[in-house]
């Protein structure tokens, strides 16, 4: 192609962007000297035989003239796309490969006489009719003034009202971020500002990126719902997309017979190359148009691996987002699916500075592709959002020099709840920076400490550690009237004991989530808690008398309950505040009188008197001894006092994260010093580590087409714990499916039997993986040694890539030199050396 293109008279700089897009099509954009002759093709690339050549400059001919041009000359590029909207373009080429290599809808034709391009358009026509693909909602209207009401039923708060109204203003596609206290209704806003930035901007759909699994499945309901308001017909185009989403009964109600499709975990491309095999991918299309016309979710093409963000609306992890930012085989086919929508992210303070790095890539890419953005946070802090409006900008000015300048050029708000937003034309940087005052008045939150004594011996009496009797003391004292409590611990371990102790004497009033319960057991508990601390509800069960929840940090964004009182482990300012946001969260809701005002208990770490806190070797380890100092020091300060939440949320958060707004105690200066060192150094090393794994190499952003993108980057396909490995720093964690096994067969954790050889039919597969549990970090190199699928899962198409965990029959397992059991109360508890 590179010298058919000069000998018709193409400039260089037109053949250097086009070659990349095809030789690209099978994922990885190589370099010039690689694309010419790779070390494999031993001197037999261009065929044998001189007529070979000359086969193929006939082949672009004819195809040309077809496509009714005289030459190929006379296609040539006006000028060059951005890179942005070249991967966008070479994901669409990707696309078009994998249909077209399905021999299910292209069987081949062997007849010269039949060969046409009128007959291959027939032949694509079909197909896609068979697969039912379709967009989104097209052209959007511009909405009404009145849309919240006809979407949600109520009237906009200031807040929803200021979001929507500087959207409205913007004069381009560019960055929206609302900055709002929890409860205040950002979701709502950021969707009816999407359907404003849709309308302006010509967005064909939605992507909503979540900071978790378990965030992401009311959020499907909740986008559902609004998708449907704006045409019931687009209801059955929103997919999700997440590693447990099998377990989501609305899913799978919508999915209905087709249960068993393929899933981005389970099914990789390294070995097929097309995507032949995905059972509920390209070969498992409807078998005609009125099937695929009846489907309630999204076309099955869209639900195989790599393809998910190419559905029109997608609710997903953030990390679908992330993953398109790294150097990885097929990321082409992610940008695509992200150009042409509108980004919502949610909880965008959860990203730690190795996550940062790759939401700041992708952001450039966006922002280049003139992708409308909207960012959602309660508890940002400054440096982080003004980091984030640099990369957008830099991304949309296709250069490297625009951030430091134009991002400092933005006012900081004054304001809470507030909304930032930026945009680039072809002659300047716009920006509108609005605040108002909040739907309701602040909270005035009581604020204690509960001094923990730190590696104290257990109380000899029950094993139960002072920590845990301390707590157990203050809420038989607070809830003796009854009520409801939220108890948040750092660690699994601390949750588990804490649960332990606590249920001898409340019996059934408590409950435990946590990250090691099994899928079935969390999507379980999670719906509970839910529906009994979540919004009152006229036709609901009702609020519980006395209930105590235990739980980790999944508790502490997005999860939409109501606490009388909150008992939490220290954790940096910003976290704190998130969890505080769980309490006294809803209106209308009746409490007993030792539990009317709000009130949080932070306990966890033990101060002195003239030296600094003591903190869990776990909590640093988590969080880091500076911030764990720096939060203590405004904790111990405000203990007996009360904060007004929300309204002093942003100094809260500025005190912590801004050195020059807040000083500890003089005894502690130079442990804080010292911590501050480390801190910096661990920050640099963290944002070091991510730049292999980066899209664009430092200093590459301002190259102007994709050859060598992939040079030296990740060609292999990985699977979503692998992805979630590059994208989210830490030990790598994995999966397990637990079973149990006796003398003559395998059951699953429910009981269900499974036969000789683990045979999983179909009736039995929800029970088999509602068995899966995620490991400690600990145990990932013993498990990926010692284990497997089980024999009759090896040519099923999720389970041949699970790892079978079988437990006796008195429920235990060894793992290298840890023994494993699932409590069925507890979730699975790990016991070994220390």
């Amino acid at each position: 192609m590179r010298r058919s293109l000069a000998e018709a008279g193409w400039a260089e700089d037109n053949i250097d962007w086009v070659w990349p897009l095809i030789a690209g099509h099978h994922g990885l954009f190589p370099t010039l000297g690689h694309a010419e002759e790779p070390p494999r093709a031993q001197g037999r690339l261009s065929g044998r035989g001189l007529g070979w050549d000359a086969a193929r400059r006939a082949l672009i001919d004819v195809f040309t003239r077809a496509l009714g041009f005289e030459g190929i000359a006379e296609v040539e590029p006006v000028g060059s796309p951005s890179r942005a909207v070249q991967l966008q373009l070479s994901g669409f080429v990707v696309m078009a490969d994998w249909i077209a290599s399905d021999q299910h809808h292209f069987e081949g034709v062997d007849e010269f006489e039949r060969v046409s391009l009128q007959g291959a358009r027939d032949r694509a026509g079909e197909a896609w009719q068979r697969l039912g693909l379709r967009g989104g909602w097209g052209q959007l209207d511009e909405p009404a003034v009145s849309v919240f009401e006809q979407r949600f039923g109520d009237d906009p708060r200031p807040s929803q009202s200021m979001v929507v109204d500087v959207v409205s203003r913007m004069k381009a596609p560019g960055l929206v971020v609302v900055e709002a206290p929890m409860g205040e209704g950002k979701t709502k806003a950021a969707l009816v500002a999407a359907e404003f930035l849709a309308a302006r901007w010509g967005m064909d759909g939605v992507f909503v990126g979540m900071p978790t699994q378990a965030t992401c499945d009311p959020m499907f309901t909740n986008v559902r719902s609004w998708v449907e308001t704006i045409s019931p017909s687009l209801a059955s185009q929103v997919a999700l997309l997440h590693g447990k989403r099998m377990f989501n009964k609305q899913w799978q109600g919508l999915l209905g017979d087709d249960e068993t499709a393929a899933d981005d975990r389970y099914t990789g491309i390294a070995e097929d190359e097309f995507g032949l095999d995905d059972p509920y991918g390209v070969s498992g299309g409807s078998c005609c148009p009125e099937a695929a016309a009846e489907r309630r979710a999204p076309a099955e093409w869209f639900l195989g691996a790599k393809r998910g963000l190419l559905s029109p609306f997608v609710v997903g992890t953030i990390d679908q987002l992330l993953f398109a930012a790294t150097r990885t085989k097929h990321v082409m086919l992610r940008m695509a699916g992200l150009a042409g929508k509108v980004v919502v992210l949610d909880e965008v303070h959860a990203a730690d500075v190795y996550m940062s790095q790759f939401l700041a890539e992708g952001l450039r890419w966006l922002g280049q592709a003139r992708v409308p953005v909207v960012l959602l946070s309660a508890t940002l802090p400054a440096a982080q959002r003004r980091e984030l409006v640099a990369a957008y900008l830099a991304g949309a000015g296709h250069h490297e020099d625009s951030d430091a300048s134009e991002s400092t050029a933005i006012p900081e708000p004054t304001g809470y709840p507030n909304v930032t937003a930026v945009w680039r034309t072809e002659t300047s940087v716009g920006r509108l920076v609005e605040n108002c005052d909040s739907w309701r008045g602040d909270l005035q939150v009581e604020v204690e400490v509960l001094p923990e004594p730190i590696n104290a011996a257990a109380l000899p009496d029950d094993g139960m550690s002072t920590g845990d009797a301390q707590v157990l003391s203050l809420l038989r004292n607070q809830l003796a009237e009854g009520g409801c409590a939220l108890v948040i611990r750092n660690t699994v371990l601390r949750a588990q004991d804490t649960f332990e102790a606590l249920h001898g004497v409340f019996g059934d009033d408590v409950r435990l989530l946590h990250g090691r319960l099994n899928a079935s057991d969390r999507a379980d508990r999670t719906e509970e808690c839910l529906r009994a601390l979540g919004p009152p509800q006229s036709d609901g069960p009702g609020r519980p008398a006395r209930r105590i929840l235990v739980a980790t940090q999944l508790a502490e964004q997005s999860f939409d309950v109501d606490a009388d009182l909150l008992v939490t482990d220290l954790a940096p300012i910003d976290l704190l505040l998130q969890r505080i946001g769980r309490t006294h969260r809803h209106v209308g809701v009746r409490r007993p009188r030792p539990v009317v005002e709000p009130r949080v208990v932070i306990t966890g770490f033990r101060p002195e008197d003239d030296a600094p806190p003591e903190f869990p070797a776990a909590a640093e380890a988590i969080y880091g001894r500076y911030l764990l100092l720096r939060t203590a020091a405004l904790v111990c300060a405000a203990a007996g006092e009360r904060w007004s939440i929300p309204g002093q949320v942003p100094q809260l958060v500025a005190d912590v994260y801004g050195r020059e707004r807040y000083s500890v105690p003089a005894s502690w200066a130079e442990a804080e010093r010292q911590a501050r060192t480390d801190w910096e150094t661990r920050q640099r090393a963290r944002a070091e580590s991510a730049e292999p794994f980066l899209l664009a190499r430092a200093g590459e952003h301002t190259r102007r087409t994709l050859e060598g993108l992939h040079r030296g980057g990740m060609s292999e396909g990985l699977s979503e714990e692998r992805h979630q490995a590059v994208v989210r720093d830490g030990d790598r964690s994995v999966e397990v499916v637990l079973v149990r096994r006796d003398d003559r067969a395998y059951r699953a954790l429910s009981g269900r039997s499974l036969g000789t050889q683990g045979e999983a039919s179909r009736d039995v597969l929800e029970d088999v993986l509602g068995g899966t549990v995620r490991l400690p970090a600990k145990l990932t190199e013993a498990a990926e040694v010692d284990l497997g699928p089980l024999g009759g899962w090896r040519d099923h198409p999720w389970l041949r890539y699970s790892r079978a965990l079988p437990l006796d029959a008195s429920g235990a397992a060894r793992l290298g030199e840890h023994t494993l059991r699932y409590d069925p109360s507890l979730g699975l508890v790990v016991t070994g050396p220390r």
